[in-house]
C-alpha cells in the first residue's frame, strides 16, 4: 500500500446542552455543554502536535465551539463551510426525550417509509456529494500535510459509508462516530486508500450517549423495510 501523502480528519462536535431532548438539526442557539467544552479541549490536546495546516467547519455554533481550542493550538483560522452542515430533517424541533418521543405519534410514520433515501430528510447521496466536495477542497488546501473538517455525526458517517463502498442502510445506534470522534481519510493523490477512527475524548462520553437510539442533531432511528 502506498504511503498516504495527505490526511483529512472528520471531527464530530462535542456534547450539546439540550435538556429538553430536542432534535436540533440546523437550528441556531444550541451550544456545547460544559462536558462538550471539556471534550473539545481534550481533542485539541490530542491533535495539537499533528501536522494540521487547514481547518474548515460547519457554521453551527456547536461545531465552531468544538473547533476553537484546536484552531487556537494550531494557529489556524477555520474556514466556515456550509457544505459540512448537519443534514435537513422533517423532525427538526421535535422532542425525543424528557417524556416525549415524536416517533410514537402515528402522524409521523408517513415519513419513515424509505430508509435508503431517507424519506424523512436530505437524501444521503446529496449529503455525500457536498461532504466529499468539501473534503477534497480540504485535501487540496493541505496537500502533503493534514486537514480537519469539523462536522456532524450523520454527514460524517454517511460519507464514511460511501468511501468504504458500504450500504447507506444502517442502524444509527451502531454508527462508529461518537462525540468528538475523529474519522480520518488517508489520501494518496486524490484517492482514499485507508480510513481510520479514534476517540480522543471517549473516556468523557456518558454511557447512555454511546447507545442512544438517535442522533439529536441528525436522524431518528431508521426502520428497515419489510422483507
Amino acid at each position: 500500500m502506498a504511503t498516504p501523502d495527505t490526511v483529512v480528519h472528520l471531527l464530530r462536535h462535542g456534547e450539546v446542552h439540550n435538556p429538553d431532548g430536542v432534535l436540533y438539526g440546523r437550528r441556531d442557539g444550541f451550544h456545547l455543554s460544559e462536558l462538550g467544552r471539556q471534550m473539545a479541549e481534550k481533542v485539541a490536546g490530542a491533535l495539537q502536535d499533528r501536522d494540521i495546516v487547514h481547518m474548515r467547519v460547519s457554521p453551527l455554533e456547536r461545531v465552531r465551539e468544538t473547533a476553537a481550542p484546536l484552531a487556537l493550538a494550531r494557529g489556524l483560522e477555520p474556514v466556515v463551510d456550509e457544505r459540512v452542515i448537519e443534514s435537513t430533517n422533517v423532525f427538526e424541533g421535535e422532542k425525543f426525550a424528557g417524556g416525549g418521543n415524536a416517533l410514537k405519534d402515528p402522524r409521523n410514520w408517513r415519513h419513515l417509509w424509505n430508509p435508503m433515501r431517507p424519506s424523512w430528510g436530505e437524501p444521503y447521496k446529496q449529503v455525500v456529494a457536498r461532504m466529499m466536495s468539501a473534503v477534497h477542497d480540504a485535501r487540496i488546501a493541505a496537500t502533503g500535510h493534514e486537514a480537519v473538517v469539523v462536522s456532524h455525526q450523520l454527514p460524517i458517517w454517511i460519507t464514511r459509508l460511501h468511501v468504504e463502498h458500504r450500504s447507506f442502510l444502517h442502524d444509527p445506534r451502531k454508527r462508529q462516530c461518537t462525540l468528538c470522534s475523529v474519522t480520518s481519510f488517508h489520501f494518496v493523490g486524490d484517492r482514499v486508500t485507508q480510513v481510520s477512527y479514534s476517540e480522543p475524548a471517549g473516556d468523557l462520553i456518558p454511557v447512555q450517549d454511546k447507545s442512544a437510539p438517535f442522533s439529536a442533531g441528525g436522524a431518528p432511528e431508521e426502520k428497515r423495510p419489510p422483507a
